[in-house]
């Protein structure tokens, strides 16, 4: 699989109580960083940040979706 890359949406693979956030969170890679980490904001409905932590490549797997016909 495709690593993350800027902008691409994410799944949580971990639980980080610290940040508050369940395994299964949904997330936007805003940032990208040489190191192989990634500033992943994790919004809620209605658009607002409620956590944006720096993450590793191991926690998070890259969301793909495919266009359904209407």
């Amino acid at each position: 699989m495709d690593s993350p890359t800027l902008l691409d949406v994410v799944v949580l693979l971990t639980d980080i109580p610290a940040e508050k956030l369940r395994k299964g969170s949904l997330g936007t890679i805003v940032e990208t960083f040489d190191n192989g980490n990634f500033l992943v904001e994790f919004a809620d409905l209605n658009g607002a940040t409620y956590a944006m932590p720096v993450l590793p490549a191991t926690q998070l797997l890259k969301v793909y979706q495919k266009p359904i016909a209407a």
